[in-house]
């Protein structure tokens, strides 16, 4: 397999699987352009190689704390049209998993939020921290949920849930999303790794073209691609509002952001 430089996402092999780790220490797994691109390099290298499945985690005892502050920042400076393209762009470096043609198990063995949220809705089957926090925080920073979100969500759960996620931005714990339905397993933090590397060695057992065409039919990338436009457009607008502006504020004076729906 070719070599990927990597800062931000790691890669390692045990059995007939590939691990896929999120690897930024310093900013809680935040997802960056940078580390999407070494993302995607390393997912263009897999559907060269393929594996009989793979695992994606992350490091430092959390998944992913979703968009990165300086870049959702940046957003605010940018025009309508370059963020909407840049956005679109974005959200695709992170759902090239969608494109791998073999089963992909998403180990969120710690809190999981917005972007980092949707990343594990983009893989088959996805195992829980029953300690972990999970949430698409999207409407509390001010814009439209993003990353697939919007689309995923109905796609795996149902508009009922969808909304419950989306529109109250509820935070669940591992053992809550497991009894909704929005993970496969839930376990310990400490197990979270090994029990999605168990379904991993399971589904590895199985015929792999069988799962390749299963996965070529079973989602519509389409579709998704008409929600990542409509969702590049809604926070493209999003980025240029005062509410948005206040959210920036907010963090950097850590309070409440008060949205005026300017």
């Amino acid at each position: 397999m070719a070599l990927v430089d990597s800062e931000t996402v790691e890669l390692s092999s045990e059995s007939r699987i590939e691990i896929l780790y999120l690897n930024n220490p310093e900013t809680k797994n935040s997802m960056t352009v940078p580390m999407g691109l070494e993302f995607k390099a390393h997912i263009e290298n897999l559907k060269k190689n393929p594996p009989r499945a793979v695992v994606i985690t992350g490091k430092n005892d959390i998944f992913s704390a979703g968009g990165n502050f300086e870049l959702l920042k940046s957003f605010a400076e940018k025009s309508f049209e370059q963020n909407k393209k840049e956005m679109f762009e974005f959200y695709n470096l992170f759902l090239s998993v969608r494109d791998l043609n073999v089963p992909v198990i998403c180990a969120a063995n710690g809190h999981a939020v917005g972007a980092g949220l949707s990343i594990t809705l983009a893989c088959d089957l996805r195992v829980f921290a029953d300690e972990g926090k999970y949430q698409f925080n999207f409407v509390k920073l001010g814009i439209h949920p993003g990353m697939g979100s919007s689309y995923l969500t109905q796609e795996l759960f149902g508009m009922e849930i969808a909304n419950r996620l989306l529109f109250l931005a509820e935070t669940v714990s591992g053992k809550e999303a497991h009894s909704l339905g929005i993970c496969y397993d839930s376990v310990p933090k400490s197990e979270v790794l090994q029990r999605a590397t168990e379904i991993a060695i399971s589904l590895s057992e199985s015929a792999p073209m069988a799962l390749s065409e299963l996965k070529k039919n079973i989602y519509d990338r389409e579709k998704l691609n008409a929600a990542l436009r409509k969702e590049a457009e809604s926070q493209a607008l999003n980025f240029l509002s005062q509410d948005f502006r206040e959210t920036i504020r907010s963090i950097e004076e850590k309070r409440k952001p008060v949205f005026r729906g300017l």
